[in-house]
């Protein structure tokens, strides 16, 4: 590793873990603590967008209990519709992602695009595809992208939903990002995971990420050429392993993408 490597490397890990911009206040329902509300946000969405949806911010000892009628899922997905109803929601994707408590259990489900405003940890894959030679597939991120346009990325990367298990997710983003089927890669392995935590622009900045990237590698043959299946992706390239450490170096990747590749090259 060159030392200006290891210079950007020790800067990216100290950016692993960033404060909100603002103090949030622990999310709990049904007994659960499952995110964390900025108070600006709060403010925003007490009155007629939680009362249209059937539902209440009540503060308790340190925390914000949301209540109203149903289960955990149905007010965290009403939840979701509030925030869109005040347009302070991500991107809509009528995807449900797990919510986690504070044991790592799931405990309910809500869309998408409530996850960041509402500081609910998410789970994503990564796969780091070498070629038999030793090169590595990368791709590049459509422009029309929502969050990191044009950059870098490993061979494959995407969200982990709530109806997947991990080799399920591996497998439905492997094949709609670059059109590849898991069994018929070569020495596939779990590597390792990566966590991320960091305020989000979402919800007008007042959104908070946390995250945790599953990555895995492995040898894509010869014979095999990876193509986009969904739309997400401009192109793929191979690069030299020199190259992607200029490139990471450079900033061109992702910082989930530049950490699994550090991580994968045992930095």
């Amino acid at each position: 590793m060159k030392k200006d490597t290891r210079i950007w490397l020790q800067a990216q890990r100290n950016e692993l873990y960033q404060e909100p911009v603002r103090p949030r206040r622990s999310l709990c329902v049904q007994g659960h603590v499952v995110g964390s509300l900025d108070e600006l946000l709060v403010q925003q969405l007490e009155g007629e967008a939680l009362a249209t949806h059937g539902l209440q911010l009540q503060w308790s000892e340190g925390q914000w209990l949301l209540l109203g009628e149903g289960t955990a899922s149905e007010k965290l997905n009403r939840l979701a519709l509030a925030l869109r109803q005040a347009g302070l929601a991500g991107a809509w994707r009528n995807e449900q992602l797990a919510v986690y408590n504070s044991s790592d259990q799931v405990v309910a489900t809500v869309e998408r695009g409530a996850v960041r405003p509402l500081g609910i940890a998410t789970r994503a894959v990564h796969l780091v595809g070498f070629s038999p030679d030793g090169l590595i597939w990368v791709q590049q991120r459509a422009s029309n992208k929502s969050n990191n346009p044009d950059m870098w990325d490993t061979l494959m990367g995407g969200m982990v939903s709530a109806a997947d298990s991990l080799p399920d997710a591996l497998a439905r983003e492997t094949w709609e990002e670059a059109g590849l089927h898991v069994h018929a890669l070569q020495n596939l392995r779990h590597g390792g995971y990566v966590d991320f935590s960091r305020p989000s622009d979402e919800a007008e900045g007042q959104g908070y990420m946390r995250e945790r990237i599953d990555w895995f590698s492995a040898t894509v043959p010869a014979a095999m050429k990876p193509s986009n299946q969904d739309g997400e992706v401009q192109r793929f390239e191979l690069l030299t392993l020199d190259v992607m450490e200029e490139w990471l170096v450079q900033g061109r990747f992702t910082q989930e993408a530049a950490m699994v590749l550090a991580a994968c090259m045992g930095w």
